[in-house]
């Protein structure tokens, strides 16, 4: 058994990761269990390698209308897949070394092998013991003080949709093409599934979304839901959008270098009817699965319900030693969220009281063309509440910078309480709008009003400007439209 350990944490993904730094930083005795590559889903699989390639893509749908700003490209645009791919790998390669040198400055021990929590053993009278098997067989028993559980989450599929790898794929095996197909059908319209429809349609390729709810986007405002199935449906390479419609898992038949699957569309109305969609690949885009399997929960008390641990406001799981963050608890899945998650989770293991995260109000990114950023309520959820609320919307086009950039689409739309004039919600589409909500989370975090927001001055000529002209527009007082 190896040396006492304040706290150990299992994976070592964002949340796991910054955790941990931040345990170093508390003055605790800190390890990592990782069974692959420090970095996790988001380094590796996911927000970088996929942000990575979606600006080839904006790159290449920028070099295709050089002629508006008089700008000629000899001959025509053509885009060098391997060179995207080779890109996107030392993009990756460079951040994980980075993590690694984070790590390593802060003197936080990485183990590597599949990280198990233990039951009251000989080890310990209490559940928390960590066994660690690692790639040559060998194992290891570790006996901290406390465990934080950042095991991640996986690409989730539809029950009898199965992944093969070559012709229904997830977001995985996507990040792996060698080359680019023809066409796709996209299962699922939610951040990730339209972050894919707008890349792989700015490569070229024809691309088809089948989505379930009634809208792409189900989970933002349906303004910026109609705004960016607008757009799509606006460009060169057009992407066609099926809504309310219900894919058949049992349907897929592979014939030749094509795949196909029928879905019923129309769903729930008297025009439901069955159609047959055929493409080179189908990219399964419906969610990620929470990986609480295979990691020792069931030797002890730990709650799993819906496929999520359990846990309270300060991530305690039922074995009051033990948290967990990130994917594997019901909250949002995004990296920022499992960053603070685990710096809260270990800032109450050294004793302090941090404040309960505001889930509600965190800011949540798209990194579609063009880019969506928002926080807070929808205004669809806050008048089925009941609320008294004033609107204000600011389209890019009111905004000199965005002309000049020639991405003039979309808008900026700010909600408030009609009586306290507290900020509620904001909602961005437009070029660079997810460096842009940082604004609002901070006016939020500082419980700036609206007119706080537009009364400080927006510098000019900016996109940010938008952001004032909304604010402004709360109380119709904005000043270029």
């Amino acid at each position: 058994m190896s040396d006492q350990y304040d706290v150990v944490v299992l994976g070592g993904g964002t949340g796991g990761y910054v955790a941990a730094i931040r345990a170093a930083q508390l003055g605790l005795k800190v390890a990592v269990v990782e069974k692959e590559k420090v970095g996790g889903t988001c380094l590796h699989r996911g927000c970088m390698p996929s942000k990575a390639l979606l600006k080839s893509a904006d790159i290449m749908a920028t070099l295709q209308k050089s002629k508006e700003f008089g700008v000629a490209v000899e001959g025509s645009v053509s885009l060098d897949f391997g060179n995207v791919m080779a890109r996107k790998e030392k993009i990756i390669n460079n951040l994980y070394k980075g993590v690694q040198g984070l790590l390593k400055k802060n003197n936080v021990e990485v183990i590597e092998g599949l990280g198990r929590v233990m039951g009251p053993s000989i080890f310990s009278p209490i559940a928390g013991a960590v066994s660690v098997e690692r790639a040559n067989g060998e194992a290891e028993i570790i006996a901290p003080r406390n465990v934080v559980i950042a095991t991640g989450s996986r690409p989730r599929s539809l029950p009898g949709l199965e992944i093969d790898g070559k012709y229904v794929i997830t977001s995985d095996e996507a990040l792996e093409m060698e080359e680019l197909p023809k066409s796709v059908i996209i299962v699922g319209a939610g951040v990730i599934g339209c972050e894919w429809a707008s890349m792989l349609s700015d490569f070229g390729v024809e691309v088809t979304m089948i989505e379930y709810a009634p809208r792409i986007l189900p989970l933002e405002d349906e303004d910026v839901s109609a705004e960016l199935a607008k757009l799509f449906g606006r460009r060169k390479s057009k992407i066609k959008i099926h809504t309310s419609t219900g894919v058949l898992a049992d349907t897929v038949k592979v014939e030749g270098e094509q795949v196909s699957i029928s879905a019923t569309v129309n769903v729930g109305t008297e025009k439901e009817a069955v159609q047959t969609f055929t493409a080179d690949k189908i990219l399964v885009s419906v969610g990620r699965a929470a990986n609480v399997e295979n990691i020792g929960l069931e030797a002890t008390e730990i709650v799993v319900e819906k496929g999520t641990i359990q846990v309270d406001e300060h991530y305690r799981t039922k074995e009051k030693n033990i948290f967990a963050i990130g994917d594997v608890i019901n909250t949002p899945q995004l990296a920022h969220i499992a960053a603070h998650e685990g710096i809260h989770a270990m800032e109450v293991i050294a004793g302090e009281h941090p404040h309960p995260i505001d889930y509600k109000m965190i800011p949540r990114c798209t990194y579609t063309r063009p880019e969506i950023a928002s926080l807070g309520y929808t205004e669809a959820e806050l008048r089925a509440e009941g609320r008294e609320i004033k609107v204000g919307k600011f389209p890019f086009r009111g905004i000199g910078k965005a002309m000049i950039n020639g991405e003039f689409d979309g808008f900026v739309k700010m909600i408030a309480d009609a009586k306290t004039n507290d900020l509620l919600g904001v909602h961005i589409i437009g070029q660079n709008a997810t460096d842009m909500i940082s604004e609002a989370s901070l006016a939020h975090l500082l419980d700036a009003t609206p007119w706080e927001i537009g009364t400080a001055i927006h510098p000019h000529p900016t996109l940010s400007e938008a952001i004032g002209e909304a604010a402004l527009a709360v109380d119709g007082k904005a000043i270029h439209f």
